[in-house]
């Protein structure tokens, strides 16, 4: 073969490389997969309903022991978790042996012990499912059950770096009362039939508590993480002034905050199994895995037909943004390899 050939036919192949390359990208089926992603994707999926069991088996430990020991520096909890059931039900049953204030942040919270010494923070009810917060994306109280969401979200995004979080109801009268330190005590005001409580925050007050359906409170149980890991606070570069300290929870479903995916679309990195996680939840997978994921919560269901549609569409936002920097950068540099250490992290 000539030479002349030989570069035509080189330049043909190129094209058909470079071609095949980026129809891949846009194709969630085999958008840069290797079988290890996609069968921990499907993996992740077969398991993803939990049933709250008490039992723990092969195992003579606590399930705080266990929770404890499945921290570490780049995860709060492991991929294979067959405890975790055991876990969020001991979470959501144990009894309350000490309750106090929870002083740090800006929303009402409460700190509980739990039999057995495990500390969690209990976030109160503030909305119902289907109320929506108008006015600023920032407006409004937390809502608990964003809590929740944002720990199976993490488990479906394969992060594994959210606490450990499931529903819980409480007698504030007969658990929460008997045990409860001086300060919390004096929060706690009669609304109606209702019991209330508006605890200490820097923006808690007497005129905002959050009240009981009668004496019984629903809100979210978080997972405390153990004292041998102290935390430190890193400024996010996107962070926002919050009026009054008040932030957004799945606020209101028809409005999608697109300042959000600002570290998205001015960084343009994402690593390939992020990437691959993402298209992997198209199509409606992603809404259809969260109320798999939290139907075996206490408080279910967590979220509403529109929440969960929402999180389907401001997907789809995501993916377009990334192909955006795709587009405009190019593959080798958004896309990058797991375990390269990015110059933010060194």
């Amino acid at each position: 073969m000539k030479l002349k050939q030989r570069v035509v036919l080189l330049a043909i192949l190129l094209v058909i490389f470079i071609f095949t390359k980026v129809f891949l990208i846009d194709n969630s089926d085999s958008s840069l997969t290797n079988r290890e992603d996609q069968h921990s994707f499907q993996h992740m999926i077969d398991k993803l309903k939990i049933e709250l069991n008490p039992n723990l088996e092969r195992t003579l430990q606590s399930p705080w022991e266990i929770a404890a020991q499945w921290v570490v520096p780049r995860e709060v909890y492991p991929e294979e978790t067959p405890e975790l059931g055991a876990i969020l039900h001991a979470m959501a049953t144990k009894k309350i042996i000490k309750a106090d204030v929870g002083y740090k942040g800006t929303q009402l919270k409460a700190l509980l012990v739990l039999d057995g010494g495990q500390k969690v923070v209990f976030k109160p009810k503030r909305y119902s499912r289907s109320y929506v917060v108008e006015g600023e994306p920032y407006a409004g109280y937390d809502r608990h059950n964003a809590e929740i969401s944002a720990f199976h979200l993490d488990r479906i995004l394969g992060f594994r770096r959210a606490p450990v979080v499931v529903g819980r109801y409480v007698n504030l009268n007969t658990e929460i009362k008997p045990v409860a330190s001086e300060q919390l005590l004096s929060t706690f005001l009669i609304i109606g039939n209702n019991s209330c409580f508006y605890g200490k925050c820097y923006y808690c007050r007497e005129s905002e508590p959050a009240c009981a359906d009668g004496h019984v409170m629903e809100g979210s149980v978080t997972l405390w993480l153990p004292d041998i890991w102290p935390l430190q606070k890193h400024r996010h570069p996107w962070g926002r002034t919050y009026r009054e300290g008040k932030l957004a929870s799945f606020g209101t479903p028809t409005l999608d905050e697109r300042s959000i995916l600002a570290s998205v679309y001015q960084c343009c990195i994402i690593r390939v199994s992020t990437w691959n996680r993402l298209n992997y939840l198209k199509n409606g997978v992603l809404s259809t895995a969260m109320r798999t994921a939290m139907s075996h919560d206490p408080i279910s269901p967590i979220l509403t037909d529109a929440h969960l549609e929402a999180m389907d569409r401001r997907l789809m936002s995501v993916i377009a943004t990334i192909k955006q920097c795709i587009e405009q950068f190019g593959t080798e540099t958004v896309l990058v390899e797991d375990r390269m250490q990015l110059s933010h992290m060194k």
